[in-house]
């Protein structure tokens, strides 16, 4: 593959034209900000969202961000630093990779679902094969600005006046202000990524080989760039180990599993794959990992009938979204005298050295199969300290391996149990073995405990710096009380 060459993002017209448009919106949004009832609670006006909590109704008019999308610029890196790419905070990752993908490159970590957006899993959390290697999206972002509680327009750095704010922005999920826009490392990309699907009949066996791969970056002797895994049951579970390459591995074409073919289905018929690295970095978003098949999107005959343009995860989205609201399915399941049902929808960070016990305990306890893997670690930083946790927020320490467990269905409420019976004993499990969970869906501590698992004694200083009149709501509000 060419050296990636670095020009404007979008040929559409000059680009410091492109940076001077920019300039222009984001003072819009400031002045849109301004004239919103200042005695009524802030939102986004967004036509998508990747969050799984059922919010309080508004009537409060939305903060429209949507012009602050897209690649503003790309700058070329150096022999001492990367290259970097200025973005708007509403960008989605799609938009991401289609922009910057012919150029040679991708961001350091791609979410796996095409609509969420760089200021999304910045203020929320993002993972992605990469993060064995490339942490967390905002340990890649050099520099932020932030649409405060206050109006004010800050510019946020590891090392700046507001430093406070960008340490405790990851995991605020718009609690302390909005990204306008982010300035983020790059990393080059190749045409393909090339796949090995290894298989092990043991959890704590998979683990142990995620531990000599996130010591080596290798596999039998293979470079390895991506890796994640899934777990379908005690006894069959799979390592996907990724690299990128120039070339297709000796295979006709690559594969293609945005029609007929199922990604996950591959894992267990296919020892070794090779993908495009566009295919690649949406391979999960087709079937929104597997959740498709509850809507019927993977029996043969419906697959076939269903446009494949419609085979996206913001479209499964809208179809829970609209159920959420109506509940159709769930009054006819009740005339069909079915049980209700209680939402499992959560990822976890579990440490390495326990995952293995967290997800023997969950495939005895929760009825819910398959159950994704993702190793993380943070990334390292000069002159830190080897038990630094730097993102108070979420508060992984940086000398520590994880593992990220998703899994994401329903479960029948047993009589004399309650809805989010089943959640909380999640939690529970998951703070006994030192690990926390991502807020995007239900969470359901008591105000004291949010605070000691969330870096309360972090974020009530900073909170009430940006945000003194309390315009947007709180963390344990947002993330707890669904406000």
């Amino acid at each position: 593959m060419a050296t990636p060459q670095v020009t404007s993002p979008a040929d559409r017209h000059d680009p410091l034209q492109r940076v001077r448009d920019h300039e222009r919106e984001l003072e819009q949004v400031r002045r849109a900000y301004a004239a919103l009832p200042p005695d009524r609670p802030v939102r986004l006006a967004k036509r998508t969202s990747n969050l799984f909590r059922n919010r309080t109704a508004t009537d409060s008019p939305g903060l429209d961000l949507s012009a602050l999308c897209g690649v503003v610029e790309v700058r070329p890196g150096t022999a001492g630093a990367p290259a970097t790419a200025l973005v708007g905070g509403l960008t989605t990752y799609e938009q991401l990779v289609d922009e910057l993908l012919p150029h040679g490159f991708v961001p350091l970590v791609v979410p796996q679902l095409r609509t969420i957006t760089i200021g999304g899993a910045v203020t929320g959390l993002g993972i992605e094969a990469a993060s064995f290697r490339n942490g967390l999206p905002h340990e890649s972002v050099l520099q932020m600005r932030i649409l405060t509680g206050d109006g004010e327009v800050v510019t946020a750095t590891p090392d700046g006046e507001h430093a406070d704010l960008f340490r405790t922005f990851p995991n605020s999920y718009g609690s302390l202000g909005y990204a306008l826009d982010l300035v983020i490392e790059l990393e080059p990309a190749r045409p393909y990524v090339a796949l090995r699907h290894v298989r092990f009949d043991a959890v704590a066996a998979l683990t142990d080989a995620v531990d000599d791969v996130m010591s080596s970056q290798t596999w039998d002797g293979d470079r390895v760039d991506f890796v994640d895994g899934v777990v379908f049951g005690p006894t069959e579970a799979y390592l996907c180990l990724g690299r990128w390459t120039d070339h297709l591995e000796g295979q006709a074409r690559p594969s293609d599993y945005t029609g007929d073919q199922v990604f996950y289905r591959s894992i267990q018929q296919r020892r070794a794959d090779v993908l495009t690295a566009h295919d690649y970095l949406w391979r999960w978003d087709t079937d929104w990992f597997w959740c498709s098949r509850a809507f019927g999107a993977q029996h043969p005959t419906v697959r076939r009938l269903w446009p494949s343009r419609l085979l996206r995860s913001d479209v499964y989205w809208k179809i829970v979204a609209f159920e959420n609201r109506h509940h159709v399915m769930g009054r006819i399941e009740r005339l069909r005298g079915l049980p209700d049902r209680e939402r499992v929808v959560q990822d976890v960070e579990i440490p390495l050295a326990r995952t293995a016990e967290f997800v023997d305990w969950f495939l005895r306890e929760v009825p819910i199969e398959p159950v994704w893997l993702c190793p993380i670690q943070l990334r390292p930083a000069p002159g830190a300290q080897p038990d630094e946790t730097p993102w108070p927020l979420y508060p992984m320490r940086r000398d520590e391996r994880y593992v990220n467990v998703g899994f994401w269905s329903t479960v029948v409420i047993e009589p004399g149990a309650a809805d989010g019976d089943v959640n909380r004993r999640i939690e529970d499990e998951v703070t006994r073995l030192g690990g926390h969970k991502s807020l995007y869906s239900d969470a359901y501590y008591d105000e004291a405990t949010f605070a000691a698992l969330y870096g309360g004694t972090a974020y009530v200083p900073v909170k009430r710096r940006y945000d003194p009149a309390g315009r947007f709501p709180t963390l344990y509000e947002k993330a707890v009380q669904a406000r």
